[in-house]
């Protein structure tokens, strides 16, 4: 009984609920901040170490070797989130583009001996200058990198030259409109339940009851077809 109250309630004050979903969905269409064009540039390389010369020893199947560049990886992850590669990318790129704006852009991670580096920048021409200057200084000068990882003899690939593609919406972009509509609902079911409390209007017999009045007679409520059709007499 009291679901069927609740839902009474709902209905009755529907009209509520929907301007309020209406409004928040006509100004999230005429208000919404225009989102700027994305790309990213997706690149991956490969690091290696020269293995060490046979001799009579026993050199362990270079399994060291290989150990050795998975280290490095992780180390040149970190390497290339860092300021000092942001500068020399920015020296290379031949762009008036500040470092810190390619250290914030500029994302990587690792697979084994696989360096992944993604680049997110707002105009596709830039990125790919900015992608060939990464490709340069990773596998042409980063010796220096290594150097300061007390690492000789390392090797850097491409395996997957840069790649640029046009950012999609993220999820949070995705779920901005849905999560204003499903709060606005929320907001819009309370209200309709704040301003029927507030109602003193008697609408059923139930309430009439619970005030202790008796009840006289009871006309029922005319059915929304009923309204359209003509007065009918009532038999003598």
């Amino acid at each position: 009984m009291e679901l069927r109250h609740y839902a009474s309630i709902i209905v009755r004050r529907l009209w509520i609920i929907i301007l309020l979903l209406g409004i928040i969905l006509i100004g999230y269409l005429i208000w919404q901040p225009a989102r700027p064009t994305t790309y990213q540039a997706h690149m991956r390389f490969v690091v290696g170490v020269v293995p060490e010369p046979q001799g009579d020893y026993y050199a362990f199947d270079r399994y060291y070797t290989w150990l050795t560049a998975e280290y490095l990886v992780d180390d040149l992850a970190e390497v290339v989130k860092s300021r000092a590669f942001a500068s020399q990318v920015a020296d290379h790129s031949g762009l008036a583009v500040p470092p810190g704006a390619i250290h914030g852009a500029t994302a990587a991670g690792k697979t084994h001996r696989v360096l992944n580096v993604n680049i997110t920048w707002g105009n596709e021409a830039e990125l790919g200058s900015l992608a060939n200057a990464t490709v340069v200084v990773l596998t042409e000068e980063a010796g220096v990198f290594f150097a300061q990882l007390a690492t000789e003899d390392a090797v850097v690939s491409l395996i997957d030259p840069p790649q640029i593609g046009l950012v999609g919406r993220s999820l949070r972009d995705r779920l901005d409109l849905p999560l204003r509509l499903l709060l606005g609902l929320a907001a819009g079911i309370g209200l309709a339940f704040v301003l029927d409390y507030l109602d003193l209007t008697i609408r059923d017999r139930d309430e009439l009851a619970a005030l202790g009045l008796p009840i006289m007679a009871e006309i029922p409520a005319a059915r929304w077809w009923e309204r359209f059709l003509p007065i009918r007499r009532s038999l003598p």
